[in-house]
């Protein structure tokens, strides 16, 4: 692997005090680049700004929201390259608060974008977008010709957003990267938001000592991606050339193999794992089993998911034992579940 494929490469990060943001503008950084990062810290998305607490002075930081259009001018000015992570991933949250979503998920990026227009047209953009806007899988794996289906007002946000890069590329000549990820693990996830998917709730209840509880019967399927193999693939797909003459490209992004939910519940807590019914609000927007065909990715730019999820929890629960004061704080939920309500009522 080439170390300095970024040296002194100007490159920005939205969402970067998040949890895949944060690791890789850390990647980044190692790897030369002159990074800054972008967060608006809104209350129950996951930002923290311990996440970059070991490259304070080495990482530019701007607290502000990517729809700023003012802030974006100082922000993009001279950039190369630009991932753009900032949003809300929850599924539960988008159904409670739907118009928080849209704001976070769809306006703010159509903002961002025409800020891109104006003052980066030359830099790359590589989009998260997420494997939630295909909903229920008509087939398994799940490529990139499934049809848009999703199950949540996350899932239609997130698929807008994406579709506001293709057309930015379409229509203004912009070059734009749409990453489709699957569930993400690792260090730097934000345990204390139950809302943020199982496997938060998975590892905070492991390193609480308490039994880990599976809706359903556990047989779901997902490919678990660790987070420096997520990292991996937005550094490939910011570099390769696009294929022919394409301003756009929309791949997804997998894991190593599927695995059900109750094999990941039994590698982090080993037999301490009960079987309940789905909640009501849960059930409702589940989309069963969902694993990736990400062939379309490894073809254009030779990468591949390294790390096996035995070894990726090991990792993370490793990483969490050793600051668990910072990311497992008892009371956090309630005060986030409380700021995203007010954020949603004004």
């Amino acid at each position: 692997m080439n170390r300095a494929r970024f040296r002194d490469k100007a490159v920005l990060v939205t969402g970067g005090l998040g949890f895949i943001g944060s690791n890789l503008a850390l990647r980044l950084l190692r790897e030369g680049a002159r990074v800054t990062v972008v967060d608006a810290l809104v209350e129950g998305c996951g930002g923290n700004s311990y996440n970059l607490v070991e490259a304070v002075g080495a990482i530019r930081l701007i607290a502000a929201d990517i729809g700023d259009s003012v802030a974006m001018a100082e922000a993009l000015a001279g950039q190369q390259l630009i991932f753009n992570l900032a949003g809300e991933i929850s599924h539960t949250n988008s159904v409670r608060f739907p118009e928080r979503d849209l704001d976070l998920n769809a306006r703010s990026h159509l903002r961002f974008l025409e800020s891109c227009r104006r003052w980066a047209p030359q830099a790359r953009i590589v989009y998260a977008s997420s494997r939630q806007i295909y909903g229920t899988p008509q087939y398994l794996p799940v490529d990139e010709r499934h049809p848009i289906q999703p199950s949540d007002f996350n899932g239609v946000h997130k698929f807008a957003a994406e579709t506001y890069h293709r057309l930015f590329a379409a229509i203004h000549g912009l070059e734009t990267v749409s990453l489709r990820l699957t569930n993400v693990y690792g260090p730097r996830q934000a345990l204390h938001l139950p809302w943020q998917g199982f496997i938060t709730t998975f590892v905070a209840r492991a390193l609480r000592g308490e039994s880990l509880r599976v809706f359903g019967d556990g047989t779901q399927l997902r490919d678990m991606l660790y987070v420096d193999d997520a990292v991996e693939a937005f550094l490939r797909a910011a570099l390769a050339p696009l294929p022919g003459r394409a301003h756009w490209l929309v791949c997804n992004v997998g894991g190593p193999r599927p695995l059900s939910l109750t094999e990941i519940a039994r590698t982090i807590a080993g037999a301490d794992v009960t079987h309940v019914p789905f909640p009501e609000t849960s059930r409702l927007i589940d989309i069963g089993s969902y694993y990736a065909d990400d062939r379309l990715l490894r073809s254009w730019t030779g990468w591949a998911p390294r790390v096996e999820f035995t070894e990726g929890i090991a990792r993370t629960l490793a990483f969490y034992r050793d600051h668990a004061a910072i990311y497992l704080p008892q009371a956090a939920d309630t005060a986030d579940r409380l700021a995203a309500r007010a954020h949603a009522v004004h």
